[in-house]
């Protein structure tokens, strides 16, 4: 049976990603069309695929030794998949915080950028230069949402919720670019990431709720299986984790709707131990107040002067 409840962090993030990569594209098209430059917009295609054909060989190198990782024989096979997924898990946390970061910063300025960089292009006939400017932004994108989608796997890397969650996330963000960069059609483009970001901060917070289970569960079975790393397990319950200080089992299991979803989307867990608790408050609240500080309109030194 399809889990399609574990296409919705895929479908979130790769639906921000795509719709971020989609857009630089349509400047770059836009650009090329006012300057007469028909010519060029080949490139621009070529550096959609490229862009496109290197994230899917970076996710199916590293989705291949996840795979391998899943089918190791012996006593260590939970243990180094588990830990491999926790450190992914952790790339992926850093990731789409610093990405959660970087387009607020660079919102306001990327279209004027992106066009400096084209009228630069023309001036000195750089069509490998147009194609480098699509490449790196589909790349760059492709390569984040590759990787929080390996992080979402367990084991296998043909799961079809998470996949189709991408695929139908990179959909929607090609026809809402397009709905606004074609037909003229009203898209606020700064309310859809400001919400995106706020889901990412959440998701980001049930990410690490999640690795910190993984790491817990890998550094448990090594204490069990080498005595030489028994001291690793600080606390008899959780080994890593701490004192328990949630079970929400009895009346909201994350195996049942609706604590499933809250499962797939945020990373809720029933049960929730103390260091858990501290790591997720610590980072979302971080998260929460460096990026609506980030969305404040900047105050120059003049300005303040003027005051």
């Amino acid at each position: 049976m399809l889990d399609l409840y574990k296409a919705l962090p895929t479908f979130v993030v790769t639906l921000r990603e795509g719709f971020e990569a989609a857009l630089v594209v349509g400047i770059v098209l836009a650009c090329l069309k006012k300057a007469n430059q028909v010519s060029a917009i080949a490139w621009v295609y070529r550096g959609v695929v490229g862009g496109l054909l290197a994230s899917i060989l970076i996710g199916l190198s590293l989705g291949g030794v996840l795979e391998g990782a899943s089918k190791l024989t012996g006593s260590y096979n939970t243990i180094v998949r588990e830990y491999l997924a926790g450190i992914l898990g952790v790339v992926a946390c850093i990731l789409l915080s610093w990405m959660l970061f970087w387009m607020s910063q660079k919102a306001k300025s990327m279209r004027s950028e992106i066009e400096s960089l084209i009228d630069n292009s023309l001036n000195h006939n750089g069509d490998r230069e147009i194609f480098s400017i699509v490449f790196v932004a589909v790349l760059r994108e492709g390569f984040e949402s590759v990787i929080f989608v390996l992080a979402q796997l367990e084991g296998s890397i043909w799961q079809a919720g998470p996949i189709i969650g991408a695929f139908a996330g990179l959909l929607v963000a090609v026809l809402m670019a397009f709905l606004l960069l074609r037909w003229g059609i009203a898209i606020n483009i700064k309310l859809f990431f400001q919400v995106m970001g706020i889901l990412l901060i959440l998701i980001v917070g049930g990410l690490v709720v999640g690795v910190l289970n993984q790491f817990n569960i890998a550094t448990t079975l090594l204490s069990q299986l080498d005595p030489s790393k028994s001291n690793w397990c600080i606390f008899k319950d959780s080994c890593i984790l701490g004192r328990q200080v949630w079970d929400a089992s009895s009346f909201l299991p994350d195996r049942q709707f609706p604590g499933i979803i809250l499962k797939s989307l945020f990373g809720y867990h029933e049960v929730i131990y103390s260091l858990q608790l501290i790591l997720y408050l610590v980072l979302v609240g971080s998260l929460t107040f460096f990026y609506f500080r980030s969305l404040l309109p900047s105050v120059n030194k003049e300005q303040i002067k003027s005051c």
